[in-house]
């Protein structure tokens, strides 16, 4: 009878337990949904977006391509594919093919930004793909995924009347990857993220080369005749950061 009395006893504690360790369960559950909704809601009140453009199905009106080859890009479903084709926009010569431009919105913000998801495979020597801070061929700052020297980089380069110098040039094993482009005042920098990850990395700053209007660009060049390859975009945004 006493060794029933303390085996009852014993379950009624553990159920007393559980119980309790239900409850603490469902009390961090609630505290982490909370979290998570207020770092949602300090990401979103941080930013605003001024133009979006998912690049899928069809191109959002106000894209312009210059020196365009209709049989080298084509948008479905799955984003905008631009074939990777000799020419370029790095220094003089300026005859990259399907350059794709848009005015930036006018707006007055501290910090505007523009950001683009990217996929590629660059494999020859100077080939990429990416965005830039577009005033015309001569005059930008590129920000793209590059083949240099047999390996992938992400590369930020400024040039200013066709005189171009490196910013950045870091080494990465990397898929697909989100680019972003961020202005303030006369001041741009770039940072990029492999996609679905949460933190940027920053890559480099430096001064526009200030000329006119500013647009953004989607670039694709330095490709090879002899190979077929693309670069796929999805998800154009450009955002006002707070």
């Amino acid at each position: 009878m006493k060794q029933h009395f303390q085996t009852a006893a014993s379950r009624r504690s553990a159920r007393g337990l559980q119980i309790v360790a239900a409850g603490i369960i469902g009390l961090l559950a609630v505290v982490s949904a909370a979290v998570c909704g207020e770092a949602a809601d300090a990401t979103r009140n941080s930013q605003r977006v001024l133009f979006e453009d998912k690049l899928a199905g069809k191109l959002a009106d106000g894209w312009s391509w210059v020196r365009e080859d209709p049989e080298g890009w084509q948008v479905s479903d799955d984003g905008l594919r631009i074939r990777v084709q000799p020419g370029g926009l790095w220094g003089p010569g300026n005859d990259a093919k399907n350059v794709l431009v848009r005015m930036l919105p006018e707006v007055k913000a501290k910090t505007i930004a523009a950001e683009v998801t990217l996929s590629s495979k660059p494999v020859g020597q100077y080939e990429q793909a990416g965005i830039a801070w577009y005033y015309d061929d001569g005059n930008m700052v590129k920000f793209v995924k590059e083949c240099v020297d047999g390996k992938t980089h992400i590369v930020m380069g400024r040039e200013q009347e066709d005189r171009a110098r490196t910013v950045a040039l870091i080494p990465a094993k990397i898929g697909d990857v989100q680019l972003r482009l961020s202005v303030t005042g006369d001041k741009i920098s770039g940072q990029y993220r492999p996609a679905g990850q949460k933190d940027w990395k920053d890559a480099g700053t430096c001064d526009l080369p200030s000329k006119g209007q500013a647009k953004v660009s989607l670039q694709v060049y330095n490709g090879s005749a002899d190979a077929e390859r693309w670069a796929r975009f999805r998800d154009f945004r450009v955002l006002e950061l707070k």
